[in-house]
């Protein structure tokens, strides 16, 4: 179990670090003047909000290989993980940039700063105190979705306690992964609360 843990905290991690950059590119190509982008991006965040993880995940695995192109199981994964949590997230961020008030640009404008400066300087830290709450439910819900890598035979957690429920004809390695599962929710709620209160000088 403690490898599958350990399994569990790598997806969990690289999809964080893989999937928030991605979401940015994408909230950008939701706003853009640009019609194809729009449309490319717009297409992209309807499939994978529309579609099951699960169905992502098998599709990658099993249904890429057949028209040649292959993963190995964990590349399987976190591919789906990171296209799918970067659709979510690249929403979250468009609303939290357009709530940004528009004299903010034409502010920065009018000090000299150009598109990116204002965007990184300005934009993003206002943007990120906005979408805070949203953050933390989807990382709270990404905790919990890792179990899915079950249906590609990855020991994860969930699935190393089932495994050993069924060798030990004991439900006690089930209330121990569900245990687990809450003590991370636990601390990643409390993390982000932490991170909300520093973030409260900008009210």
């Amino acid at each position: 179990m403690a490898d599958g843990l350990i399994i569990t905290l790598e997806i969990f991690f690289l999809t964080l670090i893989l999937s928030i950059p991605l979401g940015i590119i994408v909230s950008i190509g939701r706003l853009s003047e640009i019609k194809f982008l729009f449309k490319i991006t717009e297409f992209y965040i309807w499939v994978m909000r529309g579609t099951p993880l699960m169905l992502q995940i098998v599709f990658i695995f099993f249904g890429l290989p057949i028209v040649g192109i292959a993963f190995d199981r964990f590349t399987a994964v976190l591919i789906a993980f990171v296209l799918n949590y970067g659709a979510y997230f690249g929403e979250i961020f468009r609303g939290g940039m357009e709530s940004i008030d528009k004299g903010q640009y034409e502010a920065a404008k009018v000090l000299g700063l150009t598109s990116y400066k204002t965007f990184i300087r300005i934009i993003l830290p206002q943007m990120f105190k906005v979408v805070l709450p949203s953050i933390a439910n989807e990382v709270i819900t990404l905790v919990k979705d890792t179990s899915l890598v079950y249906v590609v035979g990855i020991g994860e957690l969930l699935r190393a306690g089932k495994i050993a429920s069924n060798r030990d004809v004991s439900l006690i390695p089930l209330a121990l992964v569900g245990i687990i599962y809450l003590l991370l929710t636990a601390i990643f709620t409390e993390i982000f609360n932490k991170i909300e209160k520093r973030y409260s000088y900008y009210e």
